[in-house]
C-alpha cells in the first residue's frame, strides 16, 4: 500500500482505469462470439459492422494490439462472406 498522496491517488485512478477497460474488453468479445454463433442469414451487415467498429475502438483505446484487431476483423469478414 503506497504511504505518498500522490501514488494513493495513482493507485484509484489505475483501479478505475482497469474497470473502464474491461468493460470495453468484455463487450468486444461478447460481439465476436455472437458474431461467430450466428447462422448464415443471421449475420446481417449491420452486426458485422458493428462488431468490426468495436473492434477499432477497443485498438483506439490501446487495449489491444492493431495486429490482433486485424486478424479478429479478418475473421469476422471471412464469416459474414460464406456462400448462404
Amino acid at each position: 500500500m503506497p504511504n505518498i498522496q500522490s501514488a494513493k491517488k495513482k493507485m484509484r485512478k489505475d483501479i478505475k482505469r482497469t474497470k473502464h477497460n474491461a468493460f470495453y474488453v468484455q463487450a468486444m468479445q461478447k460481439a465476436i462470439k455472437l458474431i461467430t454463433k450466428l447462422k448464415g442469414e443471421e449475420r446481417t451487415p449491420d452486426k458485422t459492422k458493428k462488431t468490426v467498429s468495436i473492434i477499432d475502438r477497443a485498438v483506439k483505446r490501446k487495449l489491444i494490439h492493431k495486429n490482433k484487431a486485424a486478424r479478429l476483423k479478418s475473421r469476422v469478414m471471412k464469416l459474414s462472406n460464406v456462400k448462404k
